[in-house]
């Protein structure tokens, strides 16, 4: 009985750091919990994060928490190894290591005055991007829509509602959430190209074999940054210097347009990663890369 007890306890105290271990590692500090922990929770740990989704378990499908390492001069940024799978199933993170390119991406899920100034500024500066849209987005602000289109950017799925797709257990239900966000463009005139971003970076190994069956290529990135609370947005030198210090060959970098730092400091990096010999990728090539 005090072996089983024991056993018990262990159990409930791996499962535990587990979910501390995806949110350090959602923020690229996955240092390391695990150097810390007595072996037999540390092995189940690891154990944990390398389990694949098509294994179930008594959890079900394994949830991931994508996330990239920060690093500077140049260097690029690996996929992290216990989601280096995601290739193989319709997933990229990273363009052309050996090209100057970057890909401006967006997660837009509602306008604060700030997704119209990100599109000006763009749209100055003679550059596109990408922008996972949501619903919200779709329904109450047509004319930004249509602004996108029009502008030669891509418009991408980032859900109908934001909804934690890692949770989502069958390919009919997966479906119909990115079904429901194509709809809503189509009937505004607008097609949404054929690429998907999972809200927060979760997913199973299993959303990523629906998407790609359905023909889309999941898009993570391979940088981005605390740029989503409006309550606590960072200082515009701050904000240019982390994005400068972190940029990389074949960049697919993610920005939230409502960040109002961001559309105060977009139209500086343009000009920079342009004079550093830059030049601004579609996501179209990735496709043709794979």
């Amino acid at each position: 009985m005090k072996n089983k007890l024991k056993k018990y306890i262990l159990s409930l105290t791996a499962v535990s750091l587990i979910v501390s271990f995806s949110a350090y590692a959602k923020e690229g500090t996955t240092a390391d919990l695990t150097d810390r922990l007595p072996p037999k929770v540390s092995d189940k740990i690891i154990d944990r994060r390398s389990h694949s989704s098509e294994t179930e378990d008594a959890f079900g499908p394994h949830a991931y928490s994508w996330y990239c390492k920060h690093l500077k001069n140049g260097a690029i940024p690996p996929c992290p190894p216990e989601m280096d799978f995601i290739s193989e199933v319709g997933g990229v993170y990273l363009g052309d290591p050996d090209e100057k390119v970057i890909y401006l991406t967006f997660d837009a899920g509602y306008e604060n005055g700030n997704v119209k100034k990100i599109l000006d500024v763009m749209k100055e500066k003679d550059v596109t991007g990408a922008f996972f849209v949501l619903e919200n987005l779709v329904k109450q602000n047509k004319d930004l829509i249509m602004q996108m289109s029009k502008d030669g950017h891509l418009i991408c799925n980032h859900t109908a509602k934001h909804k934690d797709m890692s949770t989502v257990t069958d390919k009919a239900s997966f479906k119909a959430e990115l079904d429901s966000l194509n709809e809503l463009c189509r009937n505004d005139g607008v097609e949404c190209a054929p690429f998907y971003r999972p809200p927060e970076g979760r997913f199973t190994k299993n959303n990523l074999e629906w998407a790609k069956e359905l023909g889309y290529t999941t898009v993570f990135w391979s940088f981005a940054y605390a740029d989503w609370d409006n309550g606590a947005q960072p200082s515009a030198e701050k904000a240019k210097q982390k994005l400068l210090d972190g940029t990389h060959n074949g960049m697919i970098l993610l920005l939230h347009p409502t960040s109002s730092t961001n559309a105060e400091i977009l139209g500086d990096l343009i000009d920079k990663w342009k004079a550093d010999g830059y030049r601004f990728g579609s996501l179209t090539e990735l496709t043709r890369q794979k």
